[in-house]
């Protein structure tokens, strides 16, 4: 529940701009909309009003600003919300928040308190909230489409199927509890009971088998670049980044931490890491390096395995770092043959290996000859990995967690033997699934989603 009172504050980024938004929510909002404004009476609904701003106790003129009033339950929060729309810059704003803060039923907003108060109010479920804190905090087109198939509801209308779904195969357990007594009613029952759940535990399956597609896209995919010293992995890391991002030496062990760099592969959020090369270290800090690189390798969604075409011995190496990672189809192994042109020599014969793997590619990280290749095989990897946005597919633990607790107990129905055994599984199931999208108690949860909102949102 909320506090009853009048919140307010800036839903634009902060800093210095053209314009800036202030908003409030509650049942002073329209009172504090006339106090500011002068206006003897409401503006019309959900358009835009130009008006002068003034502090209503100094009469200083604040600014001149668009105003919306959008009266409750038809607006973002379900209560009465107003707007004001006025230049960006930071004395302008900050007069008009200390304004507003004069007024004794309005107090400043906490973060994410509209779109938890959206929530209380019925106007969004938990999932469609989570999507919202992503769609805000998406920087590639296929996080953008994610979130907003959530925020539109996307995956509550999916888990809402599914909780009516399980109502009606209960009701089957329930006929075959209440007609025990009649000779066909409890066998057919029980029976149609168990087709529907066996359909919908399927159904649950397939959808949980995206969940760590969609935290991937997420969260971001992880690339390692892995390799003996000196076979160009630093050198590997600048191309692909377009900048020289890692320091580059003919030195071996200049890498000595993970270098990081964030860019965005066909629509899709990825961290490329350079890491230090892999060998017996001389010292401790190029030791925690190679360490340090080792783990990289096991936690890696994408893993490319350098080595130096002039040096054949380095392949092992290479191929000795995918054996680190994990082999379970979590993961991608590129294996790169760099310096390709340094192995061919003048007027030798072309970078490509007659008969190379598939997921084998020569480059030569110098010249840039066959990074098209390597794109081409990075893209295939992390689209396999993390899909497009498209679908709709579980996007955190939490999800993945309600599911399979779901599953759990869809799973005992077809072991408990007993109609009222089966119909109180049936009734935990849904429960799992309730607390999805919020319609069971979720308050251990709420305040955990609320902190990734940033004030005025």
């Amino acid at each position: 529940m909320t506090d009853g009172a009048t919140i307010f504050a800036r839903a634009s980024g902060a800093g210095t701009a053209a314009v800036a938004i202030i908003r409030l929510s509650g049942p002073a909002a329209g009172a504090a909309l006339l106090g500011l404004t002068g206006f003897e009476a409401l503006p019309p609904a959900r358009r835009l009003s130009l008006a002068p701003l003034r502090d209503p106790i100094s009469g200083e003129h604040l600014d001149e600003a668009l105003v919306a009033w959008f009266p409750g339950p038809q607006s973002y929060t379900g209560e009465d919300m107003a707007e004001f729309q006025v230049h960006g810059g930071r004395a302008v704003v900050e007069g008009v928040l200390a304004a507003l803060a004069r007024r004794p039923e309005c107090r400043p907003a906490e973060a994410g308190e509209f779109t938890r108060r959206a929530f209380l109010n019925g106007r969004l479920d938990l999932t469609a909230v989570e999507g919202i804190a992503d769609l805000v905090a998406a920087q590639t087109a296929a996080q953008r489409r994610q979130a907003l198939r959530q925020a539109g509801g996307g995956l509550a209308a999916l888990y809402e199927g599914w909780r009516a779904a399980l109502v009606d195969a209960a009701a089957q357990f329930e006929a075959a509890i209440d007609f025990s007594d009649e000779a066909d009613v409890p066998a057919a029952a029980l029976a149609e009971g168990d087709r529907r759940i066996a359909g919908l535990a399927g159904e649950i399956r397939a959808h949980l088998a995206g969940a760590e597609r969609g935290e991937r896209l997420r969260d971001g995919i992880v690339v390692a670049i892995l390799g003996a010293p000196n076979v160009g992995k630093s050198s590997l890391l600048n191309r692909l980044a377009g900048r020289e991002a890692a320091i580059v030496a003919e030195t071996a062990g200049t890498t000595r931490d993970v270098v990081e760099v964030q860019m965005e592969l066909d629509g899709l959020p990825v961290t490329i890491a350079d890491t230090a090369g892999l060998r017996d270290a001389r010292d401790g800090v190029e030791a925690e390096g190679v360490r340090r690189a080792a783990a990289r390798a096991v936690a890696a969604d994408v893993r490319l395995a350098v080595w130096d075409a002039s040096r054949p011995e380095t392949r092992a190496v290479a191929l000795g770092a995918l054996e680190k990672g994990a082999a379970d189809g979590r993961s991608v192994a590129l294996v790169v043959r760099n310096k390709g042109d340094l192995a061919a020599g003048p007027g030798g014969p072309p970078m490509a290996v007659p008969g190379e793997p598939a997921d084998e590619v020569t480059v030569s990280a110098r010249s840039g000859a066959g990074m098209d290749a390597l794109m081409t095989a990075l893209m295939a990897a992390a689209a396999r990995l993390a899909g497009d946005g498209r679908a709709a597919v579980p996007t955190r633990l939490r999800h993945r967690l309600a599911l399979e607790a779901c599953l759990t107990a869809l799973d005992r129905v077809a072991e408990a033997g007993l109609p009222e055994l089966q119909a109180e599984d049936v009734r935990l199931a849904s429960q799992a699934l309730g607390r999805l999208t919020g319609r069971v108690d979720v308050e251990e949860v709420l305040d955990r989603i609320f902190a990734d909102f940033c004030i005025g949102k």
